[in-house]
């Protein structure tokens, strides 16, 4: 299992940027070891997959909705995950929950040791 601790969200204007973050604070080897990502979850709508990374950090992957605007990063050294997200648009709303992947697929089954949730709100 990892722990997170997670920053970043809030409101911002269309068009806008926010950068978020996952630090992990309990489960370091697993950290370096595993492919992670970035999932969303709007308002009344099923969780879906944002972007992903792999353990090296090497190789990504993002929905077509966000590829162009939003950049995932897995920095080993400060045993942190980041999303850039730019251009932000009002369907960008929602809670974005960071995890380990854990399986070979993208969807959310195939990960575990998920984040609280940081909120993001974008506004026109």
């Amino acid at each position: 299992q990892v722990q997170w601790v997670e920053s970043g969200g809030g409101l911002v204007q269309s068009g806008g940027s926010l950068r978020l973050s996952c630090q992990v604070s309990g489960g370091i080897k697993i950290f370096k070891d595993y492919g992670l990502g970035w999932f969303r979850q709007a308002p009344g709508k099923d969780r879906e997959f944002v972007a992903g990374v792999s353990w090296s950090g090497g190789s990504f992957r993002y929905a077509d909705s966000v590829k162009g605007r939003f950049t995932i990063s897995k920095d080993n050294a400060n045993n942190t995950l980041y999303l850039q997200m730019n251009g932000l648009r009002l369907e960008d709303t929602g809670d974005y929950y960071c995890a380990v992947r854990i399986t070979t697929g993208w969807a959310p089954p195939d990960f575990g040791s998920w984040g609280q949730g940081i909120h993001v709100t974008v506004s026109s």
